[in-house]
């Protein structure tokens, strides 16, 4: 099973930059889209309806803004929109679909670079957030939870870390929570479990031509429970080409479980 995450920076603007004729040459089985950036009503062009996928979004209610969705050939049991709780559900912060043995979430959690107030939103869904991972871990169901988690986690994940200590994505209150994420939860950050490669980045900023030095943050995760581990085969971040200022991470599992497309 191939899953991709990317954060498309609007869905859109992703289409325009040839996205979707990448897409078609994946194979991918789930595709996880986090900043969509519209409203269903508007992607009636067959493009954004590839063949063989069904859609399921969650948008937000402000248009243009943030929104997150799922394409998948397996056709859910079941399909869960949002949080419980306005940043994230106002937003369309979270999609998941249930696919019997294994269930995906498109997740994208906010950002706090444009100010205090949206830093202490960002705290806030972190807080509200981290009891549910803890349930979905005790349930002991399977669960890859993809998308932007706005959060570097450790210095080899991103490039100038001692620079941007004091800065949003790399505060010490958000690595302490991805370590409390991946310790005492005991989920996993699947890139990490067959890459330990420094300078594997999934986003950069616009400015400095840091795409192009590769000064670069890995902020975009395949986060799975415990006991999907050992079926995670390989990773990869697609960088050939440029269709948001995120790339494409795609993980490769096997032994799911998963039976049928349609």
């Amino acid at each position: 099973m191939r899953i991709i995450t990317i954060n498309l920076n609007g869905i859109r603007s992703a289409a325009k930059k040839g996205f979707f004729a990448w897409l078609s040459k994946q194979n991918a089985d789930l595709v996880c889209m986090q900043e969509t950036k519209a409203q269903c009503f508007q992607l009636q062009d067959p493009i954004f309806s590839p063949e063989g996928y069904t859609a399921f979004f969650s948008d937000a209610e402000r248009k243009g803004y943030s929104g997150t969705a799922i394409y998948t050939r397996h056709k859910p049991c079941a399909v869960k929109t949002g949080l419980g709780w306005p940043t994230a559900d106002l937003e369309g912060r979270y999609v998941e679909v249930d696919l019997g043995a294994l269930k995906v979430a498109s997740l994208y959690v906010p950002s706090g670079t444009s100010g205090e107030i949206r830093q202490n939103e960002k705290f806030d869904f972190m807080r509200r957030y981290l009891p549910i991972l803890k349930q979905i871990r005790d349930s002991g169901e399977a669960y890859i939870i993809c998308g932007d988690w706005n959060i570097a986690h450790k210095t080899i994940d991103l490039e100038n870390w001692q620079g941007n200590q004091h800065t949003s994505g790399f505060l010490p209150e958000e690595r302490a929570w991805l370590d409390t994420l991946f310790g005492e939860v005991e989920l996993v950050d699947a890139f990490r479990v067959v890459d330990q490669s420094p300078k594997q980045y999934t986003w950069w900023s616009h400015r400095g031509r840091a795409r192009e030095k590769n000064i670069g943050w890995r902020i975009d995760y395949h986060v799975i429970t415990p006991g999907l581990k050992d079926k995670v085969k390989s990773a990869s971040i697609y960088t050939a080409e440029q269709f948001s200022d995120h790339a494409p991470l795609t993980i490769e599992y096997e032994g799911l479980g998963i039976r049928g497309k349609g």
